[in-house]
């Protein structure tokens, strides 16, 4: 009867000792599992800066990659570039070929210049130039002669056949400066999905391209520029700060990028139709859009085709929204927005 007694009493001695035993030997594992933290990247590009934030799952740090494709981009698209395939078109080489960067890119303005009227039109190029706002500029401004450049504009003078651009006339230049950017931030968002990352931001010359959520654990917060004239991009003050994710973002204005010319002021936004400077009461357009190809060239196009007329074309495509800043007849800043924008502004 001892003994027996002696092994019952025995048994839930064992179990306590095994757990305590358990707890103690898997609690040291537990907290010396590092915490992955996200990782900010910062550099220049494309004659701007770029920013990345992202959460990386194994916390492996993407910034040689970021800026390896961002060079095989700009092999592609970028004017500063005189290697590049934009470049060369412009050129008129006929050895020249375009790629899947250059031809989605093409798509997507051509669709924006059906959608917009011709509003948006990556032939202004030459306008551009003859306002002195394209690469190369001496800084020397004059009135061109606006007449005889309209007739190498127009974006239905291009297209693409088998990987080659025809031009109608080869004077006509291609000038991506208004959509590249935000493609590109596109470009490096899909970089850091194909790597992992569900949580990041990545802005590159003010173009956006957000998802997940911030290292605070919330909607990721973006300021919007307050449009104040600063051709030196020194002053920064905010209209707003609203909060998106899953989205991209892009604002478009005329108050960074101008010259005075005999007391009149000259801003970078050209309408393609007049190939004058757009003259108008909008400062600035900020959109928001699935993707930040499509929120750069709308945004682009906005400026030049005025308040009622980007509400209206805003509001007719899918899941696109804009905020858009005028003077009203009294000099006085007010602000405009679509009613899907609403859920942005916290």
């Amino acid at each position: 009867m001892i003994k027996k007694r002696f092994i019952i009493t025995l048994i839930p001695i064992l179990l306590i000792t095994i757990a305590i035993v358990i707890y103690f030997t898997q609690k040291p594992t537990i907290e010396s599992t590092p915490k992955v933290e996200y990782i900010h990247n910062e550099g220049e590009t494309q004659g701007t800066t770029y920013s990345a934030t992202y959460l990386q799952p194994d916390g492996i740090d993407l910034q040689k990659k970021i800026e390896y494709r961002m060079h095989q981009f700009d092999l592609s698209l970028s004017s500063y570039v005189p290697k590049s395939i934009i470049s060369r078109i412009n050129r008129n080489d006929s050895s020249v070929r375009t790629d899947a960067d250059f031809e989605l890119m093409f798509k997507v303005a051509q669709e924006v210049s059906e959608n917009t009227n011709g509003a948006f039109d990556i032939t202004v190029g030459p306008l551009v130039k003859a306002w002195g706002f394209g690469f190369g500029n001496s800084g020397h401004h004059k009135i061109p002669n606006v007449s005889k450049i309209l007739t190498f504009v127009g974006y239905q003078k291009v297209r693409i056949e088998n990987h080659v651009l025809i031009k109608d006339n080869p004077k006509i230049l291609v000038d991506a400066n208004a959509i590249a950017q935000g493609q590109s931030s596109d470009v490096i968002a899909k970089l850091l999905e194909s790597n992992g990352c569900k949580n990041y931001m990545i802005e590159i010359g003010g173009e956006i391209v957000c998802k997940g959520l911030n290292p605070d654990g919330d909607y990721w917060r973006i300021g919007i520029d307050k449009p104040i004239d600063d051709s030196t991009s020194t002053i920064k003050e905010l209209q707003t700060i609203i909060s998106i994710t899953d989205c991209a973002l892009t604002t478009s204005g005329n108050y960074r990028k101008f010259y005075y010319l005999n007391g009149k002021k000259f801003a970078h936004e050209i309408d393609p139709h007049t190939g004058y400077p757009v003259v108008h009461n909008l400062l600035s357009a900020t959109v928001v859009a699935p993707t930040c190809i499509q929120a750069d060239a709308y945004a682009t196009a906005f400026m030049v085709m005025g308040i009622d007329k980007s509400l209206d074309v805003c509001k007719k495509v899918p899941n696109m929204d804009c905020y858009l800043i005028y003077t009203d007849k009294d000099s006085k800043n007010q602000i405009i927005y679509t009613d899907g924008f609403k859920k942005y502004l916290k």
